[in-house]
């Protein structure tokens, strides 16, 4: 596989994951956060056992002990990730979940630089600031069309997870190319620790399962067998950073599909805020590369 492919593979990823943030709406409606996370994450795990199994049938090594840690906390991440987000949903509307998720690229070079050492580039820095003035538009001070809600909030702290969760996946991936079984792990951890949770802290009734059914299949096939193993399989071809800026393109679809779905609106402040992010990420990704340009143009 080619960079070219990889890229088309994360956005493809990008779109699906946008939807999703409908998806996940929904099931809020008729099951419990942790409930709907532990449901979707073990039909994840169901849908890619079988290609796990063949995939170890055919490794050229075996699993050193660090690389089933790594896939482990990776695991706990996504766990994080996504229980933060499935509550913050409860509140959150689709279009500021899908646009305060894509803040987390930003964070992703200063957490390649705790984990590899990898220099944080100044333009970072820049898009930082861009990024978390988009936000503040979004809240009641840029009058957004919900305002401001805890689950806002819960987004911008599940973007630290998502940040070190997508630069672990660099790592495992430089140490061992075994995409599928990273998949089936982070799965499972996801699922049981979810459902440990639900079983604790929450009540889902069989009811509340059948009415969430659509949108648990959707999120647990597509959105989880289907594009968090795509975007495993890309970032061997495409860099921790720059495959981030793809995938945040979701807030993008998460933003057509609230509004064609659910009716959701932005204010035009709002809608500057939503332009300010996805600026502070590109501006994080190709900002280097313009300035390397421009002096040697000169």
């Amino acid at each position: 596989m080619n960079r070219l492919r990889a890229d088309l593979l994360l956005l493809l990823t990008a779109a699906i994951w946008g939807l999703a943030f409908i998806a996940q709406k929904i099931g809020n409606e008729s099951l419990p956060p942790m409930a709907f996370v532990g449901a979707r994450f073990l039909l994840s795990a169901i849908v890619i056992l079988p290609f796990a199994l063949g995939e170890a049938r055919k490794a050229e090594r075996p699993l050193q002990r660090h690389d089933v840690l790594t896939a482990l906390i990776i695991g706990l991440l996504l766990f994080v990730g996504g229980a933060l987000q499935q509550i913050a949903m409860i509140t959150a509307s689709a279009t500021h979940g899908g646009f305060l998720t894509a803040l987390y690229v930003v964070i992703v070079p200063f957490a390649m630089w705790i984990l590899t050492r990898e220099r944080v580039r100044p333009f970072v820095l820049i898009a930082c600031a861009i990024s978390i003035g988009g936000a503040w538009l979004l809240t009641g001070k840029g009058n957004a069309a919900q305002g401001w809600h805890t689950g806002d909030t819960l987004l911008l702290v599940s973007d630290v997870a998502w940040a070190f969760w997508i630069s672990l996946i660099a790592v495992f991936l430089k140490s061992t190319y075994r995409p599928f079984f990273l998949a089936l792990t982070q799965f499972v951890v996801t699922a049981i620790l979810a459902i440990g949770a639900s079983l604790v802290f929450e009540s889902p009734t069989m009811t509340g399962f059948e009415t969430a059914l659509l949108a648990i299949l959707f999120t647990g096939i597509i959105s989880g067998g289907l594009a968090f193993t795509l975007q495993i399989v890309a970032q061997r071809y495409t860099p921790p950073a720059e495959a981030a800026l793809i995938v945040s393109l979701e807030s993008v679809f998460a933003a057509i599909a609230g509004a064609v779905w659910l009716s959701e609106r932005l204010t035009p402040l709002a809608l500057t805020g939503c332009v300010l992010i996805l600026m502070g990420v590109i501006v994080a990704e190709t900002g280097p590369t313009l300035m390397r340009r421009f002096r040697a143009a000169r």
